[in-house]
């Protein structure tokens, strides 16, 4: 049985999807249902499950807001994966844990490999650098995913922020020099599921940090762009004017890196995981969510 922490986030939800059209036991845990900042409750809950998997989706994502909140970032993003690696090591589980682009500042201009120097701009990538250190540290057999870009049907993310801010003004403005890779939920849980069953079958060579994104490097505005071209494909009328501004113009709490395009190498070449283009799987997404008709939404 694989337990998974922040089954109620885009990747978490994905999991209990995917896994269940797989016929895979997961018992899928929300924040509600446990807090992984909260050490007591992570080993008790390891103890009493005692799953053969333990992936952490678990994470305070909003980058921004850790500006302004770094012992919330910190308690999510680095206690809680040092509390869950404690709990897997003192059980013998493996882990999997989920992390970040952005602990990469964004100056190189070719995609960053596994091997690169990290070197966080803000809150978020610290503290998700922090929970890394803590993973590496504590448990042997462990793997971390780095990814980016994430986006779902679900959640709160890059595509359901464009649609709702399309309802509310005909001219959207989005950063055109921010450059990485838009990367599906649905793509990264079935990685993660493909990882689970050759670690099943007793791979004990694999431990480590690897990558993994959509493929296809894009800006925030390319994707926005590629957002409202395949909604009007799907009749959405009339579409919204997406203008293009920097980096410099759009002022936010936290410095972002200006390049975090991921080498996706490694993971293919251990676990024959490639990465796969993004845009038929925003399609997808957005046939989703026309589907629900949403009124707040679409």
């Amino acid at each position: 049985m694989i337990l998974v922490t922040g089954a109620g986030g885009q990747v978490g939800r994905e999991l209990l999807r995917v896994g269940a059209i797989r016929g895979v036991r997961i018992l899928g845990l929300t924040r509600a249902e446990l807090d992984v900042s909260d050490a007591d409750a992570v080993h008790a809950t390891l103890a009493a499950h005692r799953p053969t998997l333990v992936v952490n989706a678990a994470a305070f994502t909003a980058v921004d807001r850790a500006e302004a909140e770094p012992g919330a970032a910190l308690a999510a993003n680095r206690d809680g994966p040092a509390h869950l690696a404690d709990a897997c090591a003192a059980l013998d589980i493996p882990l999997i844990h989920l992390s970040t682009d952005y602990v990469f500042d964004g100056t190189k201009r070719e995609p960053y490999t596994e091997d690169d120097a990290t070197n966080p701009l803000n809150v978020y990538g610290a503290s998700k650098l922090a929970g890394e250190d803590e993973v590496r540290a504590r448990l042997r057999r462990h793997i971390i995913l780095r990814t980016s870009w994430v986006f779902s049907a679900h959640g709160h993310n890059f595509v359901r922020s464009m649609l709702r801010l399309a309802q509310q003004s005909p001219a959207l403005s989005v950063v055109a020099d921010q450059c990485g890779c838009p990367t599906p939920a649905v793509h990264l849980a079935v990685a993660i599921l493909d990882i689970a069953e050759q670690l099943r079958w007793g791979r004990d060579d694999a431990w480590g940090t690897y990558h993994l994104t959509g493929r296809g490097e894009t800006t925030w505005f390319g994707f926005a762009q590629a957002i409202f071209e395949l909604l009007g494909r799907l009749g959405m009328d009339p579409l919204p004017a997406v203008r293009p501004v920097t980096l410099a113009e759009f002022h936010t709490p936290a410095l972002r890196p200006a390049y975090s395009v991921l080498d996706c190498a490694r993971i293919h070449a251990t676990f024959g995981i490639t990465a796969r283009p993004w845009r038929s799987a925003l399609f997808a997404t957005l046939r989703t969510l026309r589907a629900e008709a949403a009124p707040a939404i679409l």
